[in-house]
């Protein structure tokens, strides 16, 4: 578990580090939830790599599924030209093309890989999912405040400029629902039961 854990963390620096390497800073990548997911995924990995215990299902649920959402997000809306909200071709470098993969896809699979494979199970409670929205409705505050300072906004689904408050708030219900959906998801899997073979049985041939 703890080798698992640590790959996470260096697979986030890595894809932090890599991303910056190109027009972006890090301080301009903060905005984003993309880092901000995995910046937390990293904390998270760090923290119980080190103390080597059970971490809290709340908590571990909730930073599984934020970079669950990065990585969903990118690859159905952002990156998906039928989606209505692909942000385009993107040209990066060889190590941006790298460092957005580590963040959008590798992070987010061993995240899963941790909790699916490695954590200790049925510890989810259905109260959780509406807990799990918290993170993602604030940055959305936060988005929005922000982008009345700097009149930019760090993805097109809340882009006020573009959709308007009206169009905003519609984007933001159906991902609000999907996320909420998502998370009950992460429940029901979790509580799903895990066959133990007996002591006594036998692998048949």
């Amino acid at each position: 578990m703890r080798i698992v854990r640590i790959a996470g963390l260096v697979a986030v620096i890595a894809g932090v580090v890599l991303t910056a390497a190109g027009p972006a800073t890090v301080t301009g990548l903060l905005p984003y939830f993309t880092i901000q997911s995995n910046v937390a995924y990293g904390i998270f990995a760090a923290w119980t790599a080190l103390r080597d215990r059970p971490s809290r299902p709340a908590l571990k649920g909730a930073v599984t599924l934020y970079v669950s959402i990065t990585g969903l997000v990118y690859h159905l809306v952002l990156a998906n030209p039928a989606s209505g909200f692909s942000m385009g071709p993107v040209h990066r470098t060889v190590a941006e093309a790298i460092g957005n993969q580590l963040l959008h896809t590798v992070v987010p699979l061993i995240a899963i890989a941790d909790w699916l494979v490695l954590d200790e199970r049925r510890l989810f409670r259905w109260r959780y999912a509406a807990y799990w929205l918290a993170f993602p409705l604030g940055y959305l505050a936060f988005a929005l405040l922000r982008g009345l300072i700097t009149d930019t906004y760090p993805y097109p689904f809340i882009d006020v400029d573009d959709l308007g408050y009206r169009g905003v708030a519609f984007s933001t219900l159906f991902f609000a629902v999907a996320f909420w959906l998502l998370g009950l998801a992460f429940v029901a899997v979790d509580r799903l039961p895990i066959a133990v073979p007996s002591r006594g049985s036998r692998p048949r041939g």
